[in-house]
């Protein structure tokens, strides 16, 4: 037997319950892996809370980690046995001893990276790549507000920007996240809880705006995305952590300047095994090159899971968290 986390019915970290579970052997084209850590991410809460709905109840948690494969399915042919792997996106159930997955959702993970760096920035690094890199392909030069830049996608979209000549723009809750984010590499910071978002945008871009806003916070900060960006900039939603857009008028694109906005996830660009590893090395190289410090700035037994999204939900936490088995 192995243990899991899981829940049977919708609510808050309460439901969360650390189980006894058999693991199940890898169909054929499938991986059984044996995690060393396991990311948390905001994801995992809308899941929980039934924000997202879930395959069935009850239902595993989770879909980021790393770890070594222990089984592999009978069609496998880019894994073996004693790999070392990393995955960052379904099926639910990372929040696990073992976890099987599909052969395309895994990738190889090189000998340099260690376990918990891998299991706090796949899906936060590989999210932050096709924003930078493909959503909108920043080139250096401009400048662009990021929201919640201190959070765990935040201080990696920070170094990213950075490393590509971009004046990234990012939005805090407190003094201690924007000496935080500017730490990280972020040009300016506004502090939105006491500043005005739009306002201060216009001031730092001489009433320009910016091209393109990033925004992975949702409902709060979508009036300030809206007056930030651009005449025909882009407004990137991709995100939800003060819950889901909702009622949007589409009439306010044009009345603020012939916008375009999109709600792209990590599952649409990395849409087959090709795409999920070349993100993936691109990621790697800038960790390995030294461009991309990976913050674990909180650690917790897998059992004690609850009580680590109550702090993510909170806003208590920086950088990445990951649960250990």
């Amino acid at each position: 037997m192995a243990k899991r986390i899981q829940f049977r019915a919708h609510g808050g970290p309460e439901v969360l319950e650390y189980v006894d579970y058999p693991p199940a052997e890898p169909g054929p084209q499938q991986v059984r892996v044996s995690n060393k850590a396991i990311g948390l991410n905001f994801i995992d809460t809308y899941y929980r809370s039934g924000l997202y709905a879930p395959p069935a109840l009850p239902s595993g948690v989770g879909s980021e980690g790393a770890g070594i494969v222990e089984a592999v399915g009978s069609e496998v042919t880019r894994f073996k046995v004693g790999d070392r792997v990393a995955y960052g996106s379904g099926p639910l159930g990372a929040y696990s001893d073992v976890h099987v997955l599909p052969e395309a959702n895994l990738v190889h993970l090189p000998s340099a990276i260690d376990f918990e760096t891998a299991a706090g920035v796949m899906l936060k690094g590989l999210t932050v790549q096709y924003l930078l890199r493909q959503t909108y392909e920043l080139k250096g030069g401009e400048t662009i507000l990021f929201h919640a830049a201190a959070g765990g996608v935040g201080l990696l979209a920070c170094q990213w920007a950075k490393s590509l000549g971009v004046k990234l723009i990012g939005t805090v809750s407190s003094q201690a996240k924007a000496k935080l984010a500017k730490a990280h590499g972020a040009w300016e910071t506004i502090d939105y809880s006491h500043e005005n978002v739009a306002q201060r945008v216009l001031e730092l871009t001489d009433g320009k705006k910016v091209p393109v806003v990033y925004d992975g916070v949702g409902k709060d900060t979508w009036p300030a995305s809206l007056d930030s960006v651009a005449p025909r900039g882009l407004v990137v939603s991709f995100g939800n952590a003060s819950g889901a857009v909702d009622g949007v008028n589409l009439g306010i694109l044009a009345a603020k300047g012939s916008l375009y906005v999109t709600r792209p996830t990590l599952a649409t660009y990395a849409n087959n095994a090709e795409n999920l590893q070349r993100m993936a090395d691109e990621l790697f190289g800038m960790i390995t090159s030294g461009k991309l410090k990976v913050d674990i700035s909180q650690r917790y037994p897998l059992a004690d899971a609850a009580q680590a999204q109550t702090e993510l939900s909170a806003r208590r936490t920086t950088g990445s968290t990951v649960l250990l088995p």
